[in-house]
Protein backbone atom coordinates (compact mmCIF):
# COMPACT_ATOMS: atom_id res chain seq x y z
CA UNK A 1 0.00 0.00 0.00
CA UNK A 2 1.04 3.48 -0.68
CA UNK A 3 1.29 5.70 2.30
CA UNK A 4 3.11 8.59 0.98
CA UNK A 5 3.90 10.50 -2.60
CA UNK A 6 5.60 13.64 -2.56
CA UNK A 7 6.41 15.85 -5.91
CA UNK A 8 8.06 19.25 -7.04
CA UNK A 9 9.27 20.53 -9.84
CA UNK A 10 6.36 18.68 -12.08
CA UNK A 11 4.10 20.64 -14.67
CA UNK A 12 2.05 22.68 -12.32
CA UNK A 13 3.63 21.61 -8.89
CA UNK A 14 6.47 23.63 -8.17
CA UNK A 15 7.04 23.43 -4.47
CA UNK A 16 7.09 20.17 -2.93
CA UNK A 17 3.69 18.52 -2.74
CA UNK A 18 2.29 15.81 -0.44
CA UNK A 19 -0.34 13.33 -0.31
CA UNK A 20 -0.86 10.77 2.50
CA UNK A 21 -2.61 7.59 3.03
CA UNK A 22 -1.59 7.81 6.46
CA UNK A 23 -4.75 8.23 8.80
CA UNK A 24 -4.99 10.64 11.58
CA UNK A 25 -5.86 10.11 15.09
CA UNK A 26 -9.65 9.92 14.08
CA UNK A 27 -11.16 6.53 14.87
CA UNK A 28 -14.52 7.06 12.80
CA UNK A 29 -14.96 4.16 10.72
CA UNK A 30 -11.24 2.85 10.92
CA UNK A 31 -12.01 -0.66 9.88
CA UNK A 32 -13.42 0.47 6.89
CA UNK A 33 -11.76 3.05 5.90
CA UNK A 34 -8.14 1.81 6.84
CA UNK A 35 -5.91 -1.60 6.82
CA UNK A 36 -3.00 -2.44 9.14
CA UNK A 37 -0.16 -3.15 6.80
CA UNK A 38 1.99 -3.80 9.97
CA UNK A 39 1.46 -4.22 13.76
CA UNK A 40 0.67 -0.27 14.53
CA UNK A 41 0.62 1.07 11.26
CA UNK A 42 -2.60 1.31 9.76
CA UNK A 43 -3.13 3.17 5.99
CA UNK A 44 -6.25 4.67 4.02
CA UNK A 45 -7.81 2.80 1.69
CA UNK A 46 -9.37 6.23 -0.41
CA UNK A 47 -7.68 9.80 -0.93
CA UNK A 48 -10.31 12.22 -3.01
CA UNK A 49 -8.99 15.36 -4.26
CA UNK A 50 -11.02 18.41 -4.96
CA UNK A 51 -10.20 21.68 -7.03
CA UNK A 52 -11.03 23.90 -9.07
CA UNK A 53 -10.69 23.28 -13.15
CA UNK A 54 -6.85 23.63 -13.89
CA UNK A 55 -5.65 23.98 -10.06
CA UNK A 56 -3.18 20.62 -10.65
CA UNK A 57 -5.57 17.78 -9.44
CA UNK A 58 -4.99 15.51 -12.78
CA UNK A 59 -1.43 16.27 -12.35
CA UNK A 60 -1.09 14.69 -9.30
CA UNK A 61 -2.66 11.15 -10.73
CA UNK A 62 -0.65 11.83 -13.54
CA UNK A 63 2.44 12.42 -11.06
CA UNK A 64 1.80 9.13 -9.97
CA UNK A 65 1.50 7.51 -13.41
CA UNK A 66 4.80 8.99 -14.81
CA UNK A 67 6.85 7.61 -11.12
CA UNK A 68 4.97 4.56 -12.24
CA UNK A 69 6.67 4.39 -16.12
CA UNK A 70 10.06 5.51 -14.04
CA UNK A 71 9.76 1.93 -12.30
CA UNK A 72 8.76 -0.28 -15.21
CA UNK A 73 9.91 1.40 -18.80
CA UNK A 74 13.04 1.35 -20.32
CA UNK A 75 13.75 4.22 -23.42
CA UNK A 76 14.38 3.36 -26.56
CA UNK A 77 17.90 4.10 -26.37
CA UNK A 78 20.44 6.41 -23.96
CA UNK A 79 19.05 9.83 -25.99
CA UNK A 80 15.75 9.36 -25.36
CA UNK A 81 13.88 12.17 -23.11
CA UNK A 82 12.82 10.77 -20.09
CA UNK A 83 9.10 12.61 -20.19
CA UNK A 84 9.53 14.59 -17.47
CA UNK A 85 8.21 18.64 -17.41
CA UNK A 86 9.29 21.04 -14.75
CA UNK A 87 7.45 23.77 -13.74
CA UNK A 88 7.47 26.46 -16.88
CA UNK A 89 6.09 29.52 -14.79
CA UNK A 90 9.56 30.73 -13.94
CA UNK A 91 12.89 31.15 -14.91
CA UNK A 92 14.40 29.57 -12.57
CA UNK A 93 12.37 26.14 -12.01
CA UNK A 94 12.40 25.45 -15.94
CA UNK A 95 16.16 24.91 -15.28
CA UNK A 96 15.94 22.74 -12.21
CA UNK A 97 15.55 18.99 -11.66
CA UNK A 98 11.89 16.84 -10.93
CA UNK A 99 12.00 15.16 -7.72
CA UNK A 100 10.05 12.50 -6.52
CA UNK A 101 9.36 9.79 -3.90
CA UNK A 102 6.93 7.59 -2.36
CA UNK A 103 7.17 5.37 0.73
CA UNK A 104 4.71 2.23 0.72
CA UNK A 105 4.64 -0.98 1.86
CA UNK A 106 5.07 -4.78 0.82
CA UNK A 107 4.78 -7.44 2.64
CA UNK A 108 5.19 -5.89 6.15
CA UNK A 109 8.15 -3.82 5.20
CA UNK A 110 8.09 -0.23 4.64
CA UNK A 111 10.03 0.82 1.45
CA UNK A 112 11.20 4.92 0.12
CA UNK A 113 11.79 5.00 -3.60
CA UNK A 114 13.00 8.36 -4.64
CA UNK A 115 14.48 10.05 -8.07
CA UNK A 116 15.77 13.01 -9.15
CA UNK A 117 15.80 13.76 -12.99
CA UNK A 118 15.49 16.06 -15.72
CA UNK A 119 13.84 15.42 -19.21
CA UNK A 120 17.93 14.43 -20.04
CA UNK A 121 18.67 11.85 -17.50
CA UNK A 122 18.39 10.72 -14.12
CA UNK A 123 20.72 12.30 -11.38
CA UNK A 124 19.89 10.31 -8.35
CA UNK A 125 17.68 7.29 -7.51
CA UNK A 126 17.82 5.48 -4.48
CA UNK A 127 15.88 2.59 -2.81
CA UNK A 128 15.56 2.41 1.28
CA UNK A 129 13.78 -1.09 3.28
CA UNK A 130 12.58 -0.73 7.21
CA UNK A 131 13.26 -3.97 8.36
CA UNK A 132 13.97 -2.76 11.96
CA UNK A 133 13.47 0.77 13.05
CA UNK A 134 16.46 1.72 10.81
CA UNK A 135 16.46 2.25 7.00
CA UNK A 136 18.97 0.06 5.34
CA UNK A 137 20.11 1.49 1.16
CA UNK A 138 19.08 -1.25 -0.74
CA UNK A 139 20.95 0.63 -3.75
CA UNK A 140 21.71 4.31 -4.49
CA UNK A 141 22.55 5.58 -7.78
CA UNK A 142 24.59 8.86 -8.72
CA UNK A 143 25.07 10.61 -11.86
CA UNK A 144 28.93 11.29 -12.85
CA UNK A 145 29.27 14.16 -15.60
CA UNK A 146 32.98 13.49 -16.19
CA UNK A 147 32.43 9.89 -17.30
CA UNK A 148 28.35 10.78 -18.21
CA UNK A 149 27.57 7.44 -16.53
CA UNK A 150 26.22 6.42 -13.39
CA UNK A 151 27.58 4.66 -10.49
CA UNK A 152 24.96 2.50 -8.36
CA UNK A 153 25.74 0.91 -4.99
CA UNK A 154 24.63 -2.11 -4.00
CA UNK A 155 24.08 -2.42 0.09
CA UNK A 156 24.78 -5.82 1.10
CA UNK A 157 21.34 -6.41 2.78
CA UNK A 158 19.73 -6.31 -0.86
CA UNK A 159 22.31 -9.68 -1.01
CA UNK A 160 23.10 -9.66 -4.89
CA UNK A 161 25.13 -11.84 -6.60
CA UNK A 162 28.39 -9.67 -8.35
CA UNK A 163 27.03 -10.93 -11.16
CA UNK A 164 23.67 -9.76 -10.98
CA UNK A 165 24.69 -6.49 -10.07
CA UNK A 166 26.62 -6.17 -13.13
CA UNK A 167 23.99 -7.30 -15.39
CA UNK A 168 22.00 -4.00 -13.91
CA UNK A 169 24.88 -1.79 -13.78
CA UNK A 170 25.13 -2.94 -17.59
CA UNK A 171 21.67 -2.14 -18.24
CA UNK A 172 21.45 0.92 -16.45
CA UNK A 173 21.78 3.55 -18.88
CA UNK A 174 21.30 7.49 -18.00
CA UNK A 175 17.25 8.10 -18.62
CA UNK A 176 16.91 4.65 -16.85
CA UNK A 177 15.62 3.75 -13.70
CA UNK A 178 17.80 0.96 -12.14
CA UNK A 179 14.44 -0.83 -11.75
CA UNK A 180 13.89 -0.66 -14.93
CA UNK A 181 17.21 -2.08 -15.65
CA UNK A 182 16.74 -4.45 -12.70
CA UNK A 183 13.16 -5.58 -15.04
CA UNK A 184 15.38 -6.08 -18.56
CA UNK A 185 18.27 -8.41 -16.24
CA UNK A 186 18.44 -12.15 -15.87
CA UNK A 187 19.45 -11.88 -12.14
CA UNK A 188 18.42 -14.30 -9.12
CA UNK A 189 15.39 -13.08 -6.73
CA UNK A 190 15.84 -10.12 -4.41
CA UNK A 191 13.73 -7.32 -2.82
CA UNK A 192 13.59 -5.67 -6.30
CA UNK A 193 11.10 -8.09 -7.26
CA UNK A 194 8.56 -7.50 -4.88
CA UNK A 195 9.39 -3.81 -5.68
CA UNK A 196 8.85 -4.25 -9.11
CA UNK A 197 5.99 -6.76 -8.95
CA UNK A 198 4.16 -4.19 -7.07
CA UNK A 199 4.37 -1.39 -9.68
CA UNK A 200 3.92 -3.87 -12.31
CA UNK A 201 0.80 -5.64 -11.05
CA UNK A 202 -0.86 -3.72 -8.68
CA UNK A 203 -0.11 0.10 -8.98
CA UNK A 204 -2.42 0.80 -12.28
CA UNK A 205 -2.50 3.50 -14.77
CA UNK A 206 -4.78 6.61 -14.37
CA UNK A 207 -8.34 6.19 -15.58
CA UNK A 208 -9.40 9.16 -17.63
CA UNK A 209 -12.61 10.74 -17.57
CA UNK A 210 -12.96 9.99 -21.17
CA UNK A 211 -12.76 6.33 -21.43
CA UNK A 212 -16.37 4.65 -21.70
CA UNK A 213 -14.22 1.26 -20.70
CA UNK A 214 -16.44 -0.79 -23.47
CA UNK A 215 -12.95 -2.55 -24.52
CA UNK A 216 -12.02 -2.51 -21.27
CA UNK A 217 -15.18 -4.84 -19.86
CA UNK A 218 -15.03 -7.14 -23.59
CA UNK A 219 -11.46 -8.12 -22.39
CA UNK A 220 -12.30 -8.95 -18.77
CA UNK A 221 -14.98 -10.56 -19.50
CA UNK A 222 -13.83 -12.79 -22.68
CA UNK A 223 -11.39 -13.90 -19.47
CA UNK A 224 -14.27 -14.82 -17.82
CA UNK A 225 -14.51 -18.22 -18.26
CA UNK A 226 -16.20 -19.51 -14.69
CA UNK A 227 -18.67 -16.43 -14.66
CA UNK A 228 -17.54 -14.96 -11.53
CA UNK A 229 -17.02 -11.57 -13.02
CA UNK A 230 -19.93 -11.25 -15.07
CA UNK A 231 -22.08 -12.46 -11.98
CA UNK A 232 -20.64 -8.97 -9.74
CA UNK A 233 -21.22 -7.28 -12.36
CA UNK A 234 -24.94 -8.03 -12.49
CA UNK A 235 -25.13 -8.59 -8.76
CA UNK A 236 -23.80 -4.77 -8.64
CA UNK A 237 -25.93 -2.92 -11.35
CA UNK A 238 -29.22 -4.06 -9.88
CA UNK A 239 -27.92 -3.02 -6.71
CA UNK A 240 -27.61 0.24 -8.43
CA UNK A 241 -31.16 0.01 -9.62
CA UNK A 242 -30.29 -0.42 -12.84
CA UNK A 243 -33.21 -2.48 -14.74
CA UNK A 244 -30.32 -4.90 -16.58
CA UNK A 245 -31.05 -8.53 -16.23
CA UNK A 246 -28.11 -9.99 -18.25
CA UNK A 247 -24.68 -8.62 -20.23
CA UNK A 248 -23.25 -10.86 -22.72
CA UNK A 249 -20.50 -10.98 -25.57
CA UNK A 250 -21.38 -11.40 -29.01
CA UNK A 251 -19.04 -12.36 -31.72
CA UNK A 252 -19.30 -11.17 -35.38
CA UNK A 253 -17.36 -11.68 -37.97
CA UNK A 254 -16.99 -9.38 -40.97
CA UNK A 255 -15.26 -9.80 -44.66
CA UNK A 256 -12.04 -7.46 -45.04
CA UNK A 257 -12.93 -5.16 -47.59
CA UNK A 258 -10.76 -2.83 -49.69
CA UNK A 259 -11.34 -0.11 -47.45
CA UNK A 260 -10.85 -2.06 -44.24
CA UNK A 261 -7.36 -3.35 -45.51
CA UNK A 262 -6.50 0.27 -45.79
CA UNK A 263 -7.77 0.93 -42.02
CA UNK A 264 -6.03 -1.98 -40.64
CA UNK A 265 -2.65 -0.50 -42.63
CA UNK A 266 -2.90 2.73 -40.42
CA UNK A 267 -4.16 0.95 -37.51
CA UNK A 268 -1.80 1.23 -34.54
CA UNK A 269 -1.68 -2.37 -33.67
CA UNK A 270 1.59 -4.59 -34.12
CA UNK A 271 2.56 -5.45 -37.90
CA UNK A 272 2.01 -9.84 -37.13
CA UNK A 273 -1.27 -8.78 -36.09
CA UNK A 274 -2.37 -6.95 -39.09
CA UNK A 275 -0.67 -9.69 -41.29
CA UNK A 276 -2.56 -12.45 -39.49
CA UNK A 277 -6.02 -10.52 -39.84
CA UNK A 278 -5.65 -10.11 -44.21
CA UNK A 279 -4.29 -13.66 -44.09
CA UNK A 280 -7.71 -14.33 -42.52
CA UNK A 281 -9.79 -12.19 -45.01
CA UNK A 282 -11.64 -11.29 -42.29
CA UNK A 283 -11.74 -9.93 -38.72
CA UNK A 284 -13.93 -10.40 -35.62
CA UNK A 285 -16.02 -7.99 -33.57
CA UNK A 286 -16.98 -8.35 -30.28
CA UNK A 287 -19.89 -6.57 -29.07
CA UNK A 288 -21.77 -5.69 -26.15
CA UNK A 289 -25.52 -7.31 -25.51
CA UNK A 290 -28.04 -5.81 -22.68
CA UNK A 291 -30.55 -7.87 -21.69
CA UNK A 292 -33.63 -5.02 -20.19
CA UNK A 293 -36.57 -6.00 -18.47
CA UNK A 294 -39.70 -4.15 -19.15
CA UNK A 295 -42.53 -5.33 -17.29
CA UNK A 296 -42.79 -8.96 -17.66
CA UNK A 297 -40.61 -8.62 -20.70
CA UNK A 298 -36.83 -8.99 -21.55
CA UNK A 299 -35.49 -6.83 -24.69
CA UNK A 300 -31.91 -7.21 -25.72
CA UNK A 301 -30.27 -4.07 -27.01
CA UNK A 302 -26.93 -3.98 -28.10
CA UNK A 303 -24.09 -1.65 -26.71
CA UNK A 304 -24.98 1.09 -29.05
CA UNK A 305 -28.10 1.57 -27.59
CA UNK A 306 -26.84 2.30 -23.62
CA UNK A 307 -26.00 5.61 -22.11
CA UNK A 308 -22.55 6.87 -21.32
CA UNK A 309 -23.05 6.76 -18.10
CA UNK A 310 -24.49 2.79 -18.13
CA UNK A 311 -21.16 2.07 -19.97
CA UNK A 312 -18.92 3.97 -17.23
CA UNK A 313 -20.30 2.49 -14.62
CA UNK A 314 -20.63 -1.05 -15.92
CA UNK A 315 -16.60 -0.68 -16.31
CA UNK A 316 -16.16 0.69 -13.24
CA UNK A 317 -17.78 -2.18 -11.84
CA UNK A 318 -15.21 -4.57 -13.47
CA UNK A 319 -12.64 -2.07 -11.62
CA UNK A 320 -14.25 -2.64 -8.50
CA UNK A 321 -14.42 -6.45 -8.76
CA UNK A 322 -10.67 -6.33 -9.05
CA UNK A 323 -10.13 -4.14 -6.16
CA UNK A 324 -12.04 -5.73 -4.51
CA UNK A 325 -10.22 -9.40 -4.62
CA UNK A 326 -6.67 -8.51 -6.24
CA UNK A 327 -5.68 -5.88 -4.36
CA UNK A 328 -4.64 -3.24 -6.40
CA UNK A 329 -3.68 0.80 -6.45
CA UNK A 330 -6.17 2.93 -8.99
CA UNK A 331 -6.08 6.36 -9.35
CA UNK A 332 -9.47 7.47 -11.32
CA UNK A 333 -9.50 11.29 -12.82
CA UNK A 334 -13.07 13.16 -12.55
CA UNK A 335 -14.75 9.86 -11.11
CA UNK A 336 -17.95 11.20 -11.44
CA UNK A 337 -17.83 12.06 -15.21
CA UNK A 338 -21.00 10.47 -16.54
CA UNK A 339 -22.75 9.25 -13.44
CA UNK A 340 -25.41 10.26 -11.04
CA UNK A 341 -24.02 11.43 -7.40
CA UNK A 342 -26.31 8.53 -5.87
CA UNK A 343 -24.24 5.89 -7.72
CA UNK A 344 -20.59 7.67 -7.27
CA UNK A 345 -21.30 7.56 -3.53
CA UNK A 346 -22.60 4.06 -4.04
CA UNK A 347 -19.58 2.97 -5.70
CA UNK A 348 -17.59 4.66 -2.75
CA UNK A 349 -19.43 2.73 0.10
CA UNK A 350 -19.11 -0.51 -1.42
CA UNK A 351 -15.60 -0.99 -1.96
CA UNK A 352 -15.03 0.50 1.47
CA UNK A 353 -17.58 -1.86 3.00
CA UNK A 354 -16.48 -5.21 1.25
CA UNK A 355 -12.34 -4.31 1.17
CA UNK A 356 -10.33 -6.41 3.89
CA UNK A 357 -7.27 -6.07 1.72
CA UNK A 358 -4.75 -3.81 0.44
CA UNK A 359 -6.00 -1.90 -2.42
CA UNK A 360 -6.45 1.61 -2.90
CA UNK A 361 -8.14 4.20 -4.92
CA UNK A 362 -6.80 7.84 -5.24
CA UNK A 363 -9.85 10.05 -7.16
CA UNK A 364 -10.36 13.42 -8.24
CA UNK A 365 -13.75 14.77 -8.39
CA UNK A 366 -15.60 18.11 -9.25
CA UNK A 367 -18.89 16.95 -7.00
CA UNK A 368 -19.02 18.37 -4.02
CA UNK A 369 -22.09 16.59 -2.23
CA UNK A 370 -19.22 13.88 -0.97
CA UNK A 371 -18.36 16.62 1.48
CA UNK A 372 -21.90 16.83 3.33
CA UNK A 373 -21.76 13.10 3.65
CA UNK A 374 -21.60 11.85 7.46
CA UNK A 375 -19.73 8.82 5.83
CA UNK A 376 -16.59 10.79 4.55
CA UNK A 377 -13.43 10.94 6.77
CA UNK A 378 -12.01 14.29 6.50
CA UNK A 379 -8.29 12.86 6.25
CA UNK A 380 -9.59 11.11 3.34
CA UNK A 381 -10.07 14.65 1.52
CA UNK A 382 -8.02 16.90 -0.32
CA UNK A 383 -7.66 20.12 -2.03
CA UNK A 384 -5.48 21.47 -4.80
CA UNK A 385 -5.42 25.36 -5.11
CA UNK A 386 -3.41 27.61 -7.44
CA UNK A 387 -1.71 30.69 -6.52
CA UNK A 388 -0.78 33.94 -8.43
CA UNK A 389 2.26 32.93 -9.90
CA UNK A 390 0.48 29.54 -11.28
CA UNK A 391 1.68 27.17 -8.75
CA UNK A 392 -0.53 24.35 -6.86
CA UNK A 393 -0.56 23.92 -3.69
CA UNK A 394 -1.83 20.73 -1.74
CA UNK A 395 -4.28 20.90 0.99
CA UNK A 396 -5.79 18.79 3.27
CA UNK A 397 -9.06 18.63 4.86
CA UNK A 398 -8.40 17.50 8.17
CA UNK A 399 -5.55 20.07 8.85
CA UNK A 400 -7.32 23.54 7.62
CA UNK A 401 -8.40 23.48 11.59
CA UNK A 402 -12.42 23.27 10.59
CA UNK A 403 -14.42 22.89 14.00
CA UNK A 404 -15.98 19.25 13.61
CA UNK A 405 -19.93 20.57 13.86
CA UNK A 406 -19.10 22.90 11.04
CA UNK A 407 -20.09 21.37 7.39
CA UNK A 408 -17.16 20.90 4.87
CA UNK A 409 -19.67 21.42 2.46
CA UNK A 410 -20.66 24.68 3.68
CA UNK A 411 -16.68 26.09 4.52
CA UNK A 412 -16.22 24.98 0.53
CA UNK A 413 -19.21 26.59 -1.18
CA UNK A 414 -18.25 29.45 0.88
CA UNK A 415 -14.19 30.02 0.00
CA UNK A 416 -13.56 28.89 3.19
CA UNK A 417 -11.29 26.32 2.48
CA UNK A 418 -9.86 27.06 -0.84
CA UNK A 419 -10.28 30.27 -3.23
CA UNK A 420 -12.94 29.50 -5.60
CA UNK A 421 -12.96 31.12 -9.16
CA UNK A 422 -13.98 34.43 -9.05
CA UNK A 423 -16.80 35.34 -11.44
CA UNK A 424 -16.94 38.19 -13.40
CA UNK A 425 -21.07 39.62 -14.13
CA UNK A 426 -22.87 37.12 -16.83
CA UNK A 427 -23.61 39.75 -19.33
CA UNK A 428 -21.19 40.63 -21.95
CA UNK A 429 -20.69 43.81 -24.12
CA UNK A 430 -21.06 41.53 -27.73
CA UNK A 431 -20.18 45.22 -29.82
CA UNK A 432 -16.62 45.24 -28.25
Amino acid sequence: MIAEFSIENFFSIKSSQKISFEPTSDVFMSDEYSYEVKEGVRLLKIGIIYGTNASGKTNILNAVEFFRMLVLSMPKDRNAKTGVVPFLLDDTSRNERTKMSMTFYINQLKYILGFELDSKRIYSESLMVYESIRPTKLYGRTYEESTDSSIIEFGANLKLSKKGQDAIFGNTINNSSVLAAFGKSNVEKTKLNDVYDYFAMQVKDVLAPGMLLSGYVKKHLDKDKDGELKKFILNFLKASDFNIEDVALHEEEELITPELEQLIQKAPIDDDAKAEMLKKGKITNTELTFTHKAGEKLYDLSEEYESNGTMRFLGMAVILNFLLKKNQFVPIDEVETSIHYELLAYFIKVFLANSDGTSQMLLTTHDINLLNEEFIRRDTIWFTDKDEQGETKVFRLSSLGLHKNLSPYNAYKQGKLVKLPFLGSQYFNLND
